[in-house]
């Protein structure tokens, strides 16, 4: 298949993301965050929120029995996406322990890891007045170790939540939608842009590449 056939190929295809936020109560202003995502994207997009709350914290003896269903079905979703976005609170200055869990397990095992090479894009919404600044940057270290390919800034960091979202949890500050709106086409394009790359690559690396 010739570059400009891998490239219209990767461009026409819709784009599976799957969601997942690191807050587990039910008024979540990130759980919130994601819905409005998922309304909000662009039309090649399609957003399923995945729950990771039944995940057990990860234990090198428990992975060496056999992961867990929640794990194995965790792992399966993120394998099967084209790309993932994450919404974290800050806790103490960092992220919550139900999303260190998430990325432990996603990060196993080593090398063919489900988040190694896997374009993720981060939001994060809190009442502070620094809208989840440093948990995302805590939050993008961890991913650069795994090697995932994460949406560079600028980031959506949603402060003053309270104020954003009516009591319905529906957003509906119009400049927080707009910067929302413009996060989710830009992560199409991250998207789109990584998978031209990829099949451009295994395209070279096939046998037929080499023939004339």
């Amino acid at each position: 298949m010739l570059e400009a056939d891998v490239a219209e190929q990767a461009l026409n295809d819709v784009l599976r993301v799957v969601a997942f936020a690191g807050s587990q109560r039910r008024g979540s202003f990130n759980r919130a965050l994601l819905e409005a995502a998922r309304q909000l994207a662009p039309g090649r997009m399609t957003i399923s929120s995945i729950e990771i709350g039944d995940l057990p914290f990860y234990n090198a003896d428990v992975e060496a029995e056999g992961d867990p269903v929640a794990v194995v079905e965790f792992k399966a979703a993120i394998r099967a996406a084209d790309g993932v976005i994450i919404a974290t609170p800050e806790y103490n200055d960092g992220i919550p322990g139900v999303l260190t869990t998430a990325i432990d397990w996603g990060s196993r095992p080593p090398g063919i890891a489900p988040l190694t090479g896997k374009s993720v894009a981060l939001m994060g919404a809190s009442p502070s007045q620094i809208g989840t600044a440093r948990a995302q940057l805590h939050l993008r270290q961890l991913l650069g170790h795994v090697h995932a390919r994460t949406l560079p800034p600028p980031e959506l960091l949603v402060a003053a939540a309270h104020e954003r979202f009516d009591a319905e949890l529906r957003l509906t500050h119009e400049g927080t939608r707009r910067v929302l709106s413009a996060l989710l086409e830009r992560f199409a394009r991250w998207i789109e842009r990584e998978r031209i790359a990829d099949a451009a690559e295994r395209a070279l690396a096939s046998p037929a590449s080499g023939r004339r």
